[in-house]
């Protein structure tokens, strides 16, 4: 039987009344169980007790009487904030293992919830629309998490609205516990709203680019109502800059000046020139190796140069561009572009050169958009389609097209790292026309839609799905288009299992049957993930798709792959297995950094 407090007391006190002496007695708790409480309640209760502190140490019986009858008192004080004030608690001990059982009772419920905002605010929509949102309310059990959680958004939405003198006049709970019942009382006196003031840059230990090019971004006038949002933004819009190292932006109202609020933005410059080396591998492009420079600023005006080198066995892409700060109705570039491509495989001879004129911007914090032109020169010719003759030139194909393309892409996710909630979208729609095979006046129009879809289940697992669209309308065969303006499947982020490009209509020989491209691609991919801790994961994965011009001739590919959350991003390594091609050898990807 366990020796309860009481009964240890009396059998000391009957051997001291026969002068027995008696050595100190000390005990030990090995552990502290509570039961009856879920998960939620049961932390906060456990965090809440004092004889938690003495577990695993010897303590006398006159402080182990004391932590016991406190532990009653504290278990009740750490249920009142989710509104049981009359729970039953019963602490027993047996060995060195405490245990709690809770019986929880009623719930306490609002009798009366009272929240005003007087002052300017009162006015205000966006302000009254959180007193309207305000809980727990009349009827409803209280939660002081939630109580407490709701206050919170009143106050940062006053402060968030420029409201900097608001103060909470009356914020009061009141409980009775015969009724069960509580009443709320919360009010603020807004006072007046402040304004937007005078931004002032400071450049520190040097100035890099012109005050004029950093104000473009400034988009408020003095005396405009204040909105945190606004210099929210202003921080983004010089983060994207991409000349910077350190951003601080501080807001003063103790200085403003009729009601104006004087904000400074204090910029340590970022390094200048940013060079990347890097090694790669694929089984159609061979080993290689990737050089870039990037010129954060090139002068006072803020224009930048990117050169990018990638340079493989199999497969080389150049690309120079100069981009100019553009400010005109959304933050962007203006970018000069040019790209020269060549590709030598084992199905095909490629070269390209193309220029690029566009003008990017962000439209809202989700959405971002590109307009460009392109000019497109394209040379290709197919090795299934070589004689073998090493004398007789290759059949060269030549195209030539001008085309206008808008982009557009949106991201709604709790993490572009690694989303476990929301969606993410892109779009484009192009056309011109060109001439292409001796063939002048070739007309063509195109659109493409890729969406990714993620969704967490519980802590440790995750489900993404994703799909893609596109269309070609041309008043000519698709042949005659360049490969880079046709549509391909096969490979990463397409339908694994399968080789680069390799889905879709086939030319040369059985057993040398290349893909060519085709007018039209539909894929689409369902991925579980499971992660064993907070770093690595496994997936099981089935993707599905073709790239045709009349019917779709779909392939499916399954595998399974592993996670790591590194560092620096996602690293995901991939095996599938086409099933539409039983003899096709094993595919293997690895990938690294952000899925969107």
């Amino acid at each position: 039987m366990p020796t309860r407090p009481r009964a240890r007391r009396a059998v000391l006190a009957l051997l001291l009344a026969f002068g027995v002496a008696l050595p100190a007695w000390a005990a030990r708790v090995a552990r502290v169980e509570v039961h009856g409480l879920d998960e939620v309640m049961t932390t906060n209760v456990v965090e809440s007790l004092s004889i938690n502190d003495e577990t695993g140490t010897d303590i006398g019986d006159r402080r182990l009487d004391y932590l016991l009858d406190q532990a009653e008192s504290e278990t009740r004080g750490a249920l009142e904030p989710f509104g049981y004030y009359s729970p039953t608690v019963k602490v027993t001990r047996d060995g060195e293992v405490v245990r709690i059982d809770v019986t929880l009772g009623p719930q306490v419920t609002v009798r009366r919830a009272a929240v005003h905002v007087g002052g300017d605010a009162a006015k205000d929509k966006v302000v009254t629309d959180q007193v309207d949102a305000f809980h727990p309310v009349t009827g409803e059990p209280l939660d002081h998490t939630i109580y407490e959680a709701s206050k919170t958004r009143i106050s940062r939405t006053l402060a968030d609205r420029g409201y900097f003198d608001a103060d909470l006049t009356a914020h009061r709970v009141e409980v009775t516990r015969a009724t069960g019942s509580a009443t709320i009382d919360l009010e603020w006196a807004s006072g007046v709203r402040y304004g937007m003031g005078a931004v002032t840059f400071v450049q520190t230990p040097k100035s890099i680019v012109d005050d004029s090019l950093l104000r473009k971004m400034v988009r408020w006038d003095i005396g405009a109502p204040y909105q945190q949002g606004r210099v929210e933004r202003l921080r983004e819009s010089l983060q994207r800059l991409d000349y910077f190292s350190g951003i601080d932006v501080a807001v003063h109202p103790e200085k403003a000046v009729d009601h104006n609020v004087p904000i400074d933005v204090t910029l340590t410059p970022a390094k200048r020139t940013v060079y990347t080396v890097g090694l790669s591998y694929g089984s159609d492009s061979g080993a290689g190796a990737r050089l870039g420079m990037d010129r954060r600023w090139l002068n006072r005006r803020g224009h930048k140069v990117t050169i990018d080198l990638d340079y493989a066995q199999r497969r080389k892409t150049m690309t120079l561009q100069y981009r100019i700060p553009a400010f005109a109705w959304v933050d962007g570039w203006y970018t000069i572009a040019l790209q020269g491509a060549d590709e030598q495989t084992d199905f095909i001879d490629n070269r390209r050169l193309e220029f690029v004129a566009s003008r990017s911007g962000r439209i809202n914090r989700r959405l971002d958009a590109v307009a460009g032109l392109h000019v497109l020169r394209e040379r290709w010719a197919y090795a299934a389609e070589d004689d073998g003759d090493p004398t007789t030139p290759p059949d060269y194909r030549y195209a030539s097209f001008v085309f206008p393309q808008l982009d557009a892409t949106y991201v709604d996710v709790d993490d572009r790292l690694m989303p476990r909630r929301g969606y993410g979208a892109t779009a484009f729609v192009r056309g011109g026309r060109g001439s292409a095979e001796g063939v002048s006046g070739v007309l063509f129009v195109q659109a493409h839609a890729t969406l990714n879809w993620y969704r967490g289940l519980g802590p440790r697992n995750r489900f993404l799905a994703r799909g893609e669209l596109g269309q070609t309308w041309s008043d000519t065969p698709t042949e005659l288009l360049p490969p880079s303006l046709r549509f391909h499947a096969g490979g990463e982020r397409s339908i694994r299992g399968y080789g680069w490009r390799e889905v879709g209509p086939r030319i040369g020989a059985p057993g040398q049957r290349f893909a060519v491209g085709a007018e039209k691609v539909v894929t689409a991919s369902a991925e579980f993930e499971h992660y064993l801790n907070d770093s690595w994961g496994v997936a099981g994965f089935i993707d599905t798709g073709s790239a045709f011009n009349d019917k779709p001739d779909l392939h499916t590919g399954v595998g399974f792959g592993v996670r790591w959350k590194s560092p620096v991003g996602p690293v995901r390594l991939d095996i599938a297995h086409g099933l539409s091609s039983p003899d096709s050898p094993v595919q293997i990807y690895l990938s690294l950094g952000a899925e969107l």
